[in-house]
């Protein structure tokens, strides 16, 4: 309703009418009428994240792009003792929602790939750790979700969506999986700030 035609109508309305407006102009600016957009709610840490970490706190969060293209939006959550410069020392975990679709098999390849560019990996180790992870990851669509929790010393859990995945019991595999995105080596140094809480999000 435009401002001359709501003052005309609030002028010659009775007051409880009149009342009865003003709350249902401020209904509608609250719930994003009028080209007003409500504040977004921050979501909640999954169930998952809880029951395994049950002092966790989100630490940050950020947006990977590649080319622009949106690729998937990266949470961290982390307990009191996280150190950025040990983080592999405490449990940890990280949420992946994805933006667009891709095969699990390549989310699995491509792992192995990071952490080659960190490090190199001998060629029986990274097939071995490329089978585990395809073994693991399932295919994703845009919306859905990998959680995985590290757990120092003895390895990794994921969950897709709210859906429990097999673990992978090997300790190496997955401090290098996690140095992806938190190791000073990242391929995404950006990312990496934001999840670390160091920056604002890309």
């Amino acid at each position: 309703m435009p401002a001359a035609s709501l003052r005309l109508f609030c002028n010659r309305a009775p007051v409880a009418r009149r009342f009865g407006l003003l709350r249902a102009v401020l209904l509608l600016v609250l719930l994003g009428g009028g080209g007003a957009r409500a504040a977004a709610l921050p979501e909640p840490i999954p169930a998952m994240v809880t029951q395994a970490l049950p002092e966790a706190y989100l630490r940050g969060q950020a947006q990977m792009r590649v080319w622009g293209l949106r690729i998937y939006h990266a949470r961290l959550w982390v307990t009191p003792a996280f150190d950025p410069q040990a983080f592999t020392a405490t449990p940890l975990a990280l949420e992946l929602r994805y933006q667009r679709a891709f095969k699990g098999a390549a989310i699995a390849q491509r792992s192995i790939e990071e952490m080659q560019r960190q490090q190199p990996i001998a060629a029986p180790l990274a097939q071995r750790w490329q089978a585990a992870l395809t073994a693991v990851f399932p295919d994703v669509q845009a919306g859905e979700r990998l959680t995985g929790v590290y757990e120092p010393h003895q390895g990794l859990r994921f969950w897709h969506d709210q859906q429990p995945l097999a673990p992978i019991d090997d300790a190496e595999l997955a401090r290098r999986f996690y140095a992806i995105w938190l190791s000073p080596q990242t391929s995404a140094p950006s990312l990496r700030r934001a999840l670390l809480g160091e920056a604002s999000a890309p």
